[in-house]
């Protein structure tokens, strides 16, 4: 609709001149509106970047915690910077691709996905990425 004309309009049943007091307040619940939406939309940016943390931490706490929890097998424990950083300095794309595809090297084995073959790639890389944060 646009904004009040000097001509008078109809609104719910009754007629209103520019400027009354109820035709500011339709205005207003227009703005309103508009103000909501904006809002509800910046929001949703500003958490995308954590629901990438969110779901990390769902994937940890439901699958990657039995073994990164205690050191199964020589995980790297979670939140130990020590046995992490061997680790993340050949990178997050490696760390990524041996989660997902599993890997034995000298300290231990990694079955692929944590033996969880239910888990999507992206769960998986989720959880790289929310572990090694964690040490960083």
């Amino acid at each position: 609709m646009g904004e009040m004309s000097p001509k008078r309009q109809h609104t719910m049943g009754r007629t209103l001149k520019s400027g009354s007091t109820l035709s500011k307040m339709i205005l207003g619940v227009k703005d309103m509106k508009k103000t909501i939406i904006a809002s509800a939309i910046g929001a949703v940016f500003m958490l995308s970047g954590q629901a990438v943390m969110a779901d990390g931490k769902a994937t940890y706490d439901g699958a990657c915690f039995a073994c990164h929890g205690i050191g199964v097998a020589g995980a790297p424990k979670f939140g130990d910077k020590g046995a992490w950083a061997p680790r993340i300095a050949k990178g997050l794309d490696v760390l990524k691709k041996h989660a997902k595809e599993g890997f034995k090297g000298d300290s231990g084995f990694m079955p692929a996905k944590g033996g969880r073959s239910d888990l999507a790639d992206a769960d998986v890389d989720a959880a790289v990425e929310y572990m090694v944060s964690q040490v960083k």
